[in-house]
C-alpha cells in the first residue's frame, strides 16, 4: 500500500482526535481525582466505550488475529473465557465504586494500602504494576509498529510507527487527563467496531461468502476449526494464556481504576453491559480476520503480520483499509494512554507520597504529570526489542499482575486478611513470576501465571492466619461497603 495513504489517514486521525481531546478540557483539572478519574462523573455510554477501547487494544486485531492465524479456533475459546471473566466486574465493580466514593481513593493500590492499614501494601502493589504494565504498554506500541511496517512492506519502519504512537499517547494523556482519554476513547471505540465489522463482511464475501469461506478454511487448514487443532494449543498453553485473562478486569489497574469513575451505580451497569456487547462482537471480528489471513497468506513469518497483510491485500479496498488501520492505531494509543495515566497516578499517590510524607494533592498531581512521558519512553524502549507474538506477550505481562488478585479479593471478602499476608503474596509471588518469565522456565509444563497465582494465594492465606487479625479501618472499610451494597440492592 502507498505510504501516502497511510500518512493522510494518520494526519486526519490526529486532527480529529486532537480536537476531541481539547474540547474535553472542562471541569476541575487541578486535583488528582479531577485529572485521573474525571471527577468521578463519567456517564454510562462514555464509560462503556472508554472501557472497551482501553481493554481491546492492538491485542485484538493484531494479537488475537495473529493467535488465531497461528493456533486456530482455540484463540476464540481463549478470548471468550476473558469475556466470562469480565463478569467479575458485576461483583467487584459496585464495591470498588462505593469504597472509592466513600474514602476518596484515586488508585486501586491506594485502596489496598488503606484497607490493610499499611501504606507499604499500596506502594508494593504500585511497584508491581509498574514492573509488569510497562511491557504491556510496549506491546501496544509494537502493534502500531508492526501494522504500519507490514502494510507498507517496510517503507514505514517499525521504529517510526512506535515513535508515532508514543508521541500521540503522551499528547492525548497530558491534554486533559482521563477526560481527554475517555472522550477520544468513545470516538475510537465506535470507529473501531464499525470499520472492523465492515472489513469482515467485505473479506468473507471476497473469499466466497460464509459457506465458501469456511469450506476453504476446512480444506486448506483442517486443524484450524478443531481443538487442539494445529497443535499450538496444548492444555498447559491454553491454561497459561487464559488464567491471566480471566482475572484481567480485576488484576490490571488501568482497567480496575475505571471502576472509580462512573457517575452512579446505574452508569456502572450501563458501562458493563455496553462493554460485554462490544467485546463479543469484536472478538468474532478478530478471529475471522485471523482465519481470512490463514486462507490468503499461509506461511507468514509471524502471526502478528496477519492483519497488516490482510489490510494491504486486494481483498480490502484501500480507503477502507486505511480507515481500519487508523482504528487499530487509535485502539493501541487508547490503551497506552490509560496505562500511562494509571501508572503515573500510582507512582505519585502510592510511591512519591510515601517517600515525601505530608505531600499535598497538588504536588502529587504535578509529579504524576511529569511521569507521564517518562513512562511512555520506558515503554518505547521496551518495544524496540520487537518481541512476538503480541498476544503471548500481553498475557505474560498480565501473569505478573495475577499476584494482586488474592489481596484484592481478600479486601472485600475476607476480614481476616492482613497487611503481612498481602505484602508476602505480592512480593514473593511477583518475584516468582518475574524469574520464571525472565528465564523462560515452565515448571511441570505450566506457565508463570499459574505458579504466581498459586503461590500468592497460599502466601496470602497462610501469612494472614499467622498474623494478628486487623481491626479499625479494615473493619470500617468492609462494613461500609456491605451496608451500601444492601441499600443499593447489589450483590
Amino acid at each position: 500500500m502507498s505510504t501516502s495513504w497511510i500518512w493522510i489517514g494518520i494526519a486526519i486521525y490526529v486532527v480529529v482526535a486532537g480536537a476531541t481531546a481539547i474540547l474535553s478540557r472542562h471541569d476541575n483539572q487541578g486535583t488528582m481525582s479531577g485529572y485521573f478519574l474525571g471527577n468521578r462523573k463519567m456517564g454510562g455510554f462514555v464509560s462503556a466505550m472508554s472501557y472497551s477501547a482501553t481493554t481491546y487494544s492492538a491485542f485484538m486485531l493484531i494479537g488475537l488475529a495473529g493467535l488465531t492465524y497461528t493456533g486456530g479456533v482455540g484463540a476464540l475459546g481463549f478470548e471468550l473465557i476473558y469475556l466470562c471473566g469480565v463478569t467479575l466486574v458485576l461483583i467487584f465493580g459496585p464495591r470498588f465504586w462505593l469504597a472509592g466514593k466513600k474514602f476518596g481513593y484515586v488508585t486501586p493500590s491506594e485502596m489496598l494500602g488503606d484497607r490493610y492499614q499499611n501504606r507499604a501494601v499500596g506502594t508494593v502493589a504500585a511497584l508491581c504494576s509498574l514492573i509488569f504494565l510497562i511491557p504491556y504498554a510496549a506491546v501496544q506500541l509494537a502493534g502500531v509498529g508492526y501494522l504500519v511496517s507490514g502494510m507498507t512492506d517496510g517503507r514505514i519502519s517499525f521504529t517510526t510507527g512506535t515513535v508515532l504512537a508514543t508521541i500521540l499517547a503522551i499528547v492525548f494523556s497530558i491534554v486533559a487527563g482521563l477526560r481527554s482519554v475517555a472522550w477520544t476513547d468513545t470516538l475510537q471505540a465506535l470507529f473501531m467496531i464499525v470499520t472492523a465489522t465492515i472489513v469482515v463482511i467485505v473479506v468473507v464475501h471476497q473469499l466466497g461468502g460464509v459457506s465458501g469461506f469456511f469450506s476453504k478454511l476446512q480444506t486448506d487448514h483442517p486443524g484450524a476449526l478443531s481443538v487442539p487443532g494445529t497443535g499450538y494449543f496444548t492444555f498447559s498453553t491454553f491454561l497459561g494464556l487464559t488464567l491471566p485473562w480471566m482475572f484481567f478486569s480485576l488484576s490490571n489497574p488501568q482497567v480496575s481504576q475505571r471502576l472509580f469513575t462512573p457517575r452512579s451505580m446505574k452508569d456502572m451497569r450501563h458501562m458493563l453491559l455496553g462493554f460485554m456487547v462490544f467485546g463479543f462482537l469484536y472478538t468474532l471480528v478478530a478471529v475471522v480476520w485471523g482465519f481470512a489471513s490463514a486462507i490468503q497468506f499461509p506461511g507468514l513469518e509471524t502471526g502478528d503480520l496477519a492483519t497488516p497483510k490482510l489490510l494491504a491485500s486486494g481483498l480490502v479496498p484501500t480507503l477502507l483499509a486505511v480507515i481500519v488501520m487508523i482504528g487499530i492505531i487509535a485502539a493501541a494509543v487508547s490503551t497506552i494512554d490509560s496505562i500511562m495515566l494509571t501508572l503515573s497516578s500510582m507512582a505519585a499517590r502510592d510511591v512519591y507520597s510515601v517517600l515525601k510524607k505530608g505531600s499535598t494533592d497538588t504536588q502529587e498531581l504535578a509529579v504524576g504529570k511529569i511521569l507521564l512521558p517518562v513512562i511512555a519512553v520506558l515503554a518505547y524502549l521496551f518495544a524496540q526489542l520487537e518481541l512476538s507474538l503480541i498476544a503471548v506477550l500481553s498475557v505474560s505481562a498480565s501473569a505478573g499482575l495475577l499476584v494482586l488478585v488474592p489481596a484484592l479479593i481478600g479486601a472485600f471478602f475476607w476480614r481476616r486478611g492482613t497487611a503481612a499476608g498481602a505484602l508476602c503474596s505480592i512480593i514473593l509471588g511477583g518475584t516468582l513470576v518475574f524469574v520464571l518469565e525472565l528465564t523462560q522456565t515452565k515448571l511441570l509444563g505450566q506457565g508463570s501465571g499459574v505458579w504466581g497465582l498459586l503461590a500468592s494465594v497460599v502466601l496470602f492465606v497462610g501469612v494472614s492466619l499467622a498474623t494478628p487479625k486487623p481491626t479499625g479501618r479494615a473493619q470500617e472499610f468492609v462494613d461500609h461497603v456491605q451496608q451500601k451494597l444492601s441499600k443499593h440492592g447489589a450483590v
